[in-house]
Protein backbone atom coordinates (compact mmCIF):
# COMPACT_ATOMS: atom_id res chain seq x y z
CA UNK A 1 0.00 0.00 0.00
CA UNK A 2 3.07 2.29 0.99
CA UNK A 3 4.92 1.47 -2.59
CA UNK A 4 1.39 2.31 -4.45
CA UNK A 5 0.81 6.25 -2.55
CA UNK A 6 4.72 6.55 -3.29
CA UNK A 7 4.30 5.73 -6.92
CA UNK A 8 1.50 7.91 -7.31
CA UNK A 9 2.97 11.12 -5.46
CA UNK A 10 6.16 10.50 -7.75
CA UNK A 11 3.69 10.51 -10.57
CA UNK A 12 1.58 13.68 -9.34
CA UNK A 13 5.21 15.76 -8.81
CA UNK A 14 6.19 14.74 -12.30
CA UNK A 15 2.93 15.79 -13.78
CA UNK A 16 3.71 19.47 -11.98
CA UNK A 17 4.53 22.11 -14.56
CA UNK A 18 7.61 23.78 -12.74
CA UNK A 19 8.85 20.27 -11.62
CA UNK A 20 8.75 19.01 -15.36
CA UNK A 21 9.83 22.19 -16.48
CA UNK A 22 13.39 21.73 -13.70
CA UNK A 23 13.60 18.26 -15.23
CA UNK A 24 14.16 19.16 -19.18
CA UNK A 25 16.02 21.45 -17.79
CA UNK A 26 18.41 19.30 -16.10
CA UNK A 27 18.70 17.35 -19.67
CA UNK A 28 19.07 20.49 -21.74
CA UNK A 29 22.42 21.30 -18.74
CA UNK A 30 23.34 17.80 -19.34
CA UNK A 31 23.13 18.30 -23.37
CA UNK A 32 24.69 21.16 -23.30
CA UNK A 33 28.31 20.39 -21.48
CA UNK A 34 31.24 20.87 -23.55
CA UNK A 35 33.49 18.57 -25.69
CA UNK A 36 36.81 17.81 -24.69
CA UNK A 37 39.25 18.38 -27.15
CA UNK A 38 40.51 15.28 -29.05
CA UNK A 39 44.17 15.22 -29.44
CA UNK A 40 45.93 12.02 -30.82
CA UNK A 41 49.74 11.38 -30.35
CA UNK A 42 51.76 9.01 -32.10
CA UNK A 43 55.75 8.77 -31.00
CA UNK A 44 58.51 6.94 -32.91
CA UNK A 45 59.17 4.35 -29.60
CA UNK A 46 59.79 4.84 -25.93
CA UNK A 47 62.91 3.05 -26.51
CA UNK A 48 64.70 6.50 -25.58
CA UNK A 49 65.02 7.59 -22.68
CA UNK A 50 63.38 11.44 -23.03
CA UNK A 51 59.79 10.70 -25.17
CA UNK A 52 58.70 9.02 -21.77
CA UNK A 53 59.05 12.81 -19.99
CA UNK A 54 57.56 14.66 -23.26
CA UNK A 55 54.47 11.81 -22.82
CA UNK A 56 53.97 12.36 -19.33
CA UNK A 57 54.19 16.09 -19.27
CA UNK A 58 52.27 16.69 -22.58
CA UNK A 59 49.29 14.44 -21.35
CA UNK A 60 49.15 16.10 -18.02
CA UNK A 61 49.16 19.47 -19.09
CA UNK A 62 46.34 18.71 -21.84
CA UNK A 63 44.02 17.19 -19.14
CA UNK A 64 44.69 20.36 -16.84
CA UNK A 65 43.32 22.06 -19.91
CA UNK A 66 40.63 19.84 -20.73
CA UNK A 67 41.58 17.79 -23.46
CA UNK A 68 41.93 14.15 -23.77
CA UNK A 69 45.37 12.32 -25.01
CA UNK A 70 45.33 9.18 -27.29
CA UNK A 71 48.41 8.48 -27.28
CA UNK A 72 49.89 5.66 -29.52
CA UNK A 73 53.69 3.91 -29.98
CA UNK A 74 54.40 3.02 -33.47
CA UNK A 75 57.78 1.09 -32.21
CA UNK A 76 60.00 2.55 -34.82
CA UNK A 77 57.95 1.42 -37.94
CA UNK A 78 56.96 3.71 -40.65
CA UNK A 79 53.46 2.19 -41.59
CA UNK A 80 52.57 1.02 -38.51
CA UNK A 81 52.36 5.22 -37.58
CA UNK A 82 50.64 5.88 -40.90
CA UNK A 83 48.16 3.58 -40.09
CA UNK A 84 47.57 5.75 -36.18
CA UNK A 85 47.31 8.90 -38.05
CA UNK A 86 44.59 7.33 -40.23
CA UNK A 87 42.85 5.79 -36.95
CA UNK A 88 42.69 9.32 -35.80
CA UNK A 89 41.71 10.99 -38.65
CA UNK A 90 38.57 8.40 -38.58
CA UNK A 91 38.26 9.21 -35.36
CA UNK A 92 37.82 12.74 -36.13
CA UNK A 93 40.61 13.85 -33.47
CA UNK A 94 40.80 17.97 -33.45
CA UNK A 95 44.71 17.88 -33.37
CA UNK A 96 47.14 15.06 -34.30
CA UNK A 97 50.99 15.32 -32.48
CA UNK A 98 53.18 13.61 -34.22
CA UNK A 99 56.95 12.42 -33.06
CA UNK A 100 57.83 11.53 -36.95
CA UNK A 101 59.98 8.31 -37.88
CA UNK A 102 60.06 9.37 -40.94
CA UNK A 103 60.32 13.29 -42.28
CA UNK A 104 59.28 12.41 -46.06
CA UNK A 105 57.11 9.19 -45.57
CA UNK A 106 54.36 10.91 -43.65
CA UNK A 107 53.66 13.96 -45.61
CA UNK A 108 50.51 12.30 -47.66
CA UNK A 109 49.10 11.26 -44.35
CA UNK A 110 49.47 14.51 -43.08
CA UNK A 111 47.96 16.15 -45.66
CA UNK A 112 44.64 13.52 -45.53
CA UNK A 113 43.89 14.20 -41.95
CA UNK A 114 44.50 18.47 -42.48
CA UNK A 115 42.00 18.44 -45.54
CA UNK A 116 39.55 17.04 -42.84
CA UNK A 117 40.24 19.81 -40.87
CA UNK A 118 42.19 18.46 -38.44
CA UNK A 119 45.36 20.52 -36.90
CA UNK A 120 48.78 18.65 -37.21
CA UNK A 121 51.71 19.07 -34.97
CA UNK A 122 54.95 18.32 -35.69
CA UNK A 123 56.48 17.61 -32.08
CA UNK A 124 60.66 17.75 -32.16
CA UNK A 125 60.79 16.38 -35.60
CA UNK A 126 59.57 18.30 -39.16
CA UNK A 127 57.90 16.50 -41.39
CA UNK A 128 58.67 17.42 -44.75
CA UNK A 129 56.55 18.67 -47.29
CA UNK A 130 53.03 18.70 -45.42
CA UNK A 131 52.64 21.88 -44.46
CA UNK A 132 52.32 21.18 -41.10
CA UNK A 133 50.13 23.83 -38.60
CA UNK A 134 52.98 23.84 -36.09
CA UNK A 135 56.85 22.39 -35.95
CA UNK A 136 58.29 23.06 -31.79
CA UNK A 137 61.51 21.69 -31.52
CA UNK A 138 64.78 22.96 -30.15
CA UNK A 139 67.52 25.03 -32.62
CA UNK A 140 69.26 21.28 -33.63
CA UNK A 141 71.67 23.17 -35.54
CA UNK A 142 73.08 25.00 -31.82
CA UNK A 143 72.95 21.05 -30.61
CA UNK A 144 75.20 20.07 -33.00
CA UNK A 145 77.67 23.17 -32.59
CA UNK A 146 77.66 22.87 -28.61
CA UNK A 147 78.67 19.30 -29.47
CA UNK A 148 81.89 20.30 -31.91
CA UNK A 149 82.56 23.25 -29.35
CA UNK A 150 82.68 20.76 -26.43
CA UNK A 151 85.75 18.71 -28.09
CA UNK A 152 87.32 22.40 -29.15
CA UNK A 153 87.00 23.37 -25.43
CA UNK A 154 88.90 20.22 -24.12
CA UNK A 155 91.69 20.65 -26.47
CA UNK A 156 90.89 18.74 -29.76
CA UNK A 157 92.41 20.75 -32.55
CA UNK A 158 93.65 19.27 -35.44
CA UNK A 159 92.60 16.05 -34.19
CA UNK A 160 90.40 13.32 -35.79
CA UNK A 161 86.67 12.36 -35.58
CA UNK A 162 84.08 10.02 -35.54
CA UNK A 163 80.42 10.79 -36.46
CA UNK A 164 78.07 8.04 -34.62
CA UNK A 165 75.04 9.79 -35.91
CA UNK A 166 71.28 8.82 -36.02
CA UNK A 167 69.22 7.97 -38.99
CA UNK A 168 68.79 10.69 -42.01
CA UNK A 169 64.80 9.95 -42.04
CA UNK A 170 64.78 12.05 -38.83
CA UNK A 171 65.25 15.90 -39.92
CA UNK A 172 67.25 16.75 -37.21
CA UNK A 173 69.98 14.64 -37.55
CA UNK A 174 71.14 16.74 -40.77
CA UNK A 175 70.50 19.91 -39.00
CA UNK A 176 72.73 18.60 -35.86
CA UNK A 177 75.21 17.04 -38.46
CA UNK A 178 74.93 20.68 -40.16
CA UNK A 179 76.09 22.56 -36.94
CA UNK A 180 78.69 19.95 -35.63
CA UNK A 181 80.48 20.06 -38.76
CA UNK A 182 80.57 24.10 -39.51
CA UNK A 183 83.10 24.21 -36.12
CA UNK A 184 84.82 21.18 -37.07
CA UNK A 185 85.93 22.73 -39.97
CA UNK A 186 86.79 25.99 -38.05
CA UNK A 187 89.72 24.17 -35.96
CA UNK A 188 91.02 21.77 -39.20
CA UNK A 189 89.29 18.72 -37.17
CA UNK A 190 89.29 15.64 -39.73
CA UNK A 191 85.96 13.59 -40.00
CA UNK A 192 87.23 9.98 -40.67
CA UNK A 193 83.91 8.32 -41.01
CA UNK A 194 80.31 9.00 -40.35
CA UNK A 195 77.66 6.48 -39.37
CA UNK A 196 73.77 6.85 -39.53
CA UNK A 197 72.52 4.04 -37.16
CA UNK A 198 69.07 2.81 -38.96
CA UNK A 199 66.30 3.89 -36.48
CA UNK A 200 68.80 5.16 -33.49
CA UNK A 201 69.57 1.33 -33.06
CA UNK A 202 72.77 1.31 -30.72
CA UNK A 203 74.01 -2.22 -31.80
CA UNK A 204 75.04 -0.45 -35.20
CA UNK A 205 77.91 1.50 -33.47
CA UNK A 206 78.91 -1.71 -31.85
CA UNK A 207 79.01 -3.85 -35.23
CA UNK A 208 81.37 -0.43 -36.61
CA UNK A 209 83.23 -0.41 -33.81
CA UNK A 210 83.70 -4.19 -34.57
CA UNK A 211 84.27 -4.03 -37.87
CA UNK A 212 86.72 -1.08 -37.86
CA UNK A 213 88.93 -1.29 -34.65
CA UNK A 214 91.68 0.18 -36.31
CA UNK A 215 89.85 3.39 -37.31
CA UNK A 216 88.23 3.82 -33.68
CA UNK A 217 91.63 3.64 -32.28
CA UNK A 218 92.83 6.72 -34.41
CA UNK A 219 90.02 8.79 -33.17
CA UNK A 220 90.36 11.27 -30.73
CA UNK A 221 86.60 12.09 -30.41
CA UNK A 222 83.55 10.72 -30.71
CA UNK A 223 79.99 12.81 -31.62
CA UNK A 224 77.26 10.02 -30.78
CA UNK A 225 73.61 11.96 -31.97
CA UNK A 226 72.28 10.90 -28.55
CA UNK A 227 73.32 9.25 -25.42
CA UNK A 228 71.77 5.79 -25.81
CA UNK A 229 74.29 6.05 -28.89
CA UNK A 230 77.23 7.36 -26.51
CA UNK A 231 76.47 4.77 -24.06
CA UNK A 232 77.00 2.06 -26.72
CA UNK A 233 80.11 3.75 -27.62
CA UNK A 234 81.66 3.98 -24.18
CA UNK A 235 81.01 0.27 -23.36
CA UNK A 236 82.54 -0.27 -26.95
CA UNK A 237 85.77 1.77 -25.42
CA UNK A 238 85.66 0.04 -22.43
CA UNK A 239 86.33 -3.37 -24.44
CA UNK A 240 89.32 -1.36 -26.22
CA UNK A 241 90.72 0.59 -22.97
CA UNK A 242 89.57 3.30 -24.76
CA UNK A 243 86.89 4.67 -22.08
CA UNK A 244 87.75 7.87 -20.70
CA UNK A 245 90.79 8.09 -23.21
CA UNK A 246 88.46 9.22 -26.67
CA UNK A 247 85.75 11.79 -25.87
CA UNK A 248 82.67 11.24 -26.36
CA UNK A 249 79.56 13.58 -26.59
CA UNK A 250 75.88 13.05 -26.84
CA UNK A 251 72.44 14.65 -26.24
CA UNK A 252 69.41 14.18 -24.05
CA UNK A 253 70.69 14.59 -20.47
CA UNK A 254 70.16 10.91 -19.89
CA UNK A 255 70.33 10.31 -16.93
CA UNK A 256 73.03 7.29 -17.64
CA UNK A 257 74.84 9.73 -19.29
CA UNK A 258 74.77 12.08 -16.71
CA UNK A 259 76.43 9.22 -14.51
CA UNK A 260 79.24 8.84 -16.98
CA UNK A 261 79.92 12.57 -17.07
CA UNK A 262 80.67 12.51 -13.52
CA UNK A 263 82.80 9.47 -14.07
CA UNK A 264 84.43 10.53 -16.25
CA UNK A 265 83.81 8.79 -19.39
CA UNK A 266 81.20 10.79 -21.48
CA UNK A 267 82.68 14.15 -21.99
CA UNK A 268 79.25 16.24 -22.74
CA UNK A 269 75.52 15.98 -23.23
CA UNK A 270 72.94 18.40 -24.35
CA UNK A 271 69.87 19.22 -21.90
CA UNK A 272 66.78 19.78 -23.44
CA UNK A 273 64.26 21.14 -21.35
CA UNK A 274 61.85 18.68 -22.50
CA UNK A 275 59.30 19.26 -19.90
CA UNK A 276 59.18 23.26 -21.60
CA UNK A 277 58.83 21.60 -24.67
CA UNK A 278 55.81 19.00 -24.08
CA UNK A 279 54.53 21.89 -21.64
CA UNK A 280 54.18 24.49 -24.69
CA UNK A 281 53.53 22.00 -27.25
CA UNK A 282 50.41 20.79 -25.66
CA UNK A 283 49.14 24.36 -24.62
CA UNK A 284 49.47 25.44 -28.57
CA UNK A 285 47.93 22.26 -30.17
CA UNK A 286 44.56 24.06 -27.76
CA UNK A 287 45.07 26.85 -28.99
CA UNK A 288 45.47 25.78 -33.06
CA UNK A 289 42.18 23.82 -32.26
CA UNK A 290 40.28 27.22 -30.80
CA UNK A 291 41.73 28.96 -33.15
CA UNK A 292 43.53 31.41 -30.95
CA UNK A 293 47.27 33.54 -31.69
CA UNK A 294 50.23 31.10 -31.07
CA UNK A 295 52.31 34.07 -29.90
CA UNK A 296 56.04 34.48 -31.12
CA UNK A 297 56.90 31.92 -34.06
CA UNK A 298 59.71 32.05 -36.83
CA UNK A 299 59.04 30.23 -40.04
CA UNK A 300 61.00 27.22 -41.57
CA UNK A 301 60.80 25.61 -44.74
CA UNK A 302 60.02 21.97 -44.89
CA UNK A 303 60.71 21.59 -48.39
CA UNK A 304 57.56 23.22 -50.45
CA UNK A 305 56.04 25.23 -47.22
CA UNK A 306 56.94 27.85 -44.80
CA UNK A 307 55.59 26.24 -41.95
CA UNK A 308 55.24 28.14 -38.00
CA UNK A 309 58.10 26.99 -36.02
CA UNK A 310 58.95 27.57 -32.49
CA UNK A 311 62.41 26.59 -31.11
CA UNK A 312 63.27 26.10 -27.46
CA UNK A 313 66.88 26.80 -26.12
CA UNK A 314 69.19 24.09 -25.47
CA UNK A 315 72.52 23.64 -22.65
CA UNK A 316 75.66 22.26 -22.81
CA UNK A 317 76.40 19.83 -19.88
CA UNK A 318 79.75 18.68 -18.82
CA UNK A 319 81.13 18.16 -15.38
CA UNK A 320 81.55 21.76 -14.58
CA UNK A 321 77.76 22.49 -14.56
CA UNK A 322 76.13 19.11 -14.48
CA UNK A 323 75.04 19.95 -10.79
CA UNK A 324 73.39 23.35 -11.84
CA UNK A 325 71.67 22.39 -14.82
CA UNK A 326 70.78 19.25 -14.31
CA UNK A 327 70.33 18.50 -10.16
CA UNK A 328 69.27 21.94 -8.92
CA UNK A 329 66.81 22.30 -11.70
CA UNK A 330 65.32 18.68 -10.19
CA UNK A 331 65.96 16.53 -13.70
CA UNK A 332 67.64 14.09 -12.23
CA UNK A 333 68.52 13.16 -8.38
CA UNK A 334 72.02 14.02 -7.01
CA UNK A 335 72.00 10.27 -5.51
CA UNK A 336 71.52 9.19 -8.88
CA UNK A 337 73.48 10.76 -10.42
CA UNK A 338 76.49 9.78 -8.18
CA UNK A 339 74.97 6.45 -8.01
CA UNK A 340 78.49 4.88 -9.26
CA UNK A 341 81.07 7.15 -7.67
CA UNK A 342 79.55 8.47 -4.34
CA UNK A 343 83.15 9.74 -2.66
CA UNK A 344 82.52 12.58 -5.44
CA UNK A 345 79.10 13.72 -4.75
CA UNK A 346 79.61 17.14 -3.98
CA UNK A 347 77.86 17.84 -0.24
Amino acid sequence: MKKRISLLFLSFILLLPGCSKGLREIEETKEEEPKKIQIGMSFDSFVIERWQRDRDVFVATANDLGAEVNVQNASGDVNEQVRQIEYFIEKQMDAIVIVGIDSEKLSEVVKKAKEKGIKVIAYDRLIKNADVDLYISFDNEAVGKMMASAFVENGLTKGKVLMFCGPMTDNNVSMIEKGFQSVIKEHDIEILDILHADNWRAEETKKYVNEHIDVVKEADAIMCGNDGLAGQTIYDLAELRLAGKVMVVGQDADLEACQRIVEGTQLMTVFKPVAKLAQAAAEDTIKLVLGEELGATSMMNDGSYNVPYIALETVAVTAKNLEEVIINSGFHLKEDVYLNVPEEMPK
